[in-house]
């Protein structure tokens, strides 16, 4: 029997981000068949809730750029609490080189050019797995585009707006690559943190669209 699908994204009440959590889930269905969508904060559903009301075999897509609380703590406790019991959670999204991929096109987009020195501005973790994980997504931005800080907007240090302090020179462009995967709260606040430009963020990028959709067709359980 084929499993069902579900992605899971962090959740938010900016309609914006909200569109395009919409705007990817569509776009993956496109390539693997329907897709229900849960959140584990801001909003429901709740992935609890969703696999309730499921009963074939579920194949779960965390929707995170990083393997933090919400994905190694949170999700599978939700997961415990539904009762099923053949459900198969992926890994999360990041760090993937496909993902530097898209911050380097979007940094384009924003008007970089070589030479110009890049912020990765992540969200940020409190668990030290997640930001091993981060380190790394920025060192592989870093093999495309040359000179890149890791900066944090909402958990740990150094924050964005420091980095960018710390980096800027009146003699080069300073850019933030948003590896946020859509607009909010954290993307807004980029904006005020002293950069030349800021990025969009991920979004419905289709390569990512295609990265979500391999997770479902060829998933690597965790759990």
């Amino acid at each position: 029997m084929t499993p069902e699908l579900i992605l899971v994204a962090h959740g938010t009440r900016n309609p914006l981000g909200l569109a395009t959590i919409t705007e990817i889930a569509s776009a993956v269905a496109g390539h693997v068949g329907t897709v229900r969508t849960a959140f584990v904060d801001v909003l429901g559903p709740n992935p609890r809730e969703v696999l309730e009301n499921t009963a074939n075999s579920v194949v779960v897509v965390p929707a995170f750029l990083a393997s933090g609380y919400h994905v190694n703590a949170d999700l599978p406790a939700r997961v415990a609490e539904s009762g099923h019991t053949d459900v198969t959670i992926t890994p999360a999204l990041g760090p993937d080189p496909i993902l530097a991929e898209i911050m380097r096109g979007r940094l384009a987009e924003a008007g970089w050019t070589p030479g110009d020195p890049v912020v990765m501005a992540a969200a940020g973790s409190s668990d030290p797995a997640a930001r091993a994980e981060l380190v790394h997504a920025a060192e592989l931005l870093a093999e495309l585009v040359g000179e890149v800080h890791l900066g944090f907007v909402a958990t740990g240090a150094p924050g964005v707006a420091d980095v960018v302090a710390r980096v800027n020179d009146p003699r080069r462009r300073v850019f933030i690559a948003s590896y946020l995967l859509a607009p909010g709260v954290f993307h807004t606040k980029l904006g005020h943190c002293g950069a030349h430009a800021v990025t969009e963020p991920l979004g419905a990028h289709p390569d990512l669209v295609a990265l979500l959709a391999h997770r479902f067709t060829a998933p690597v359980g965790i759990r």
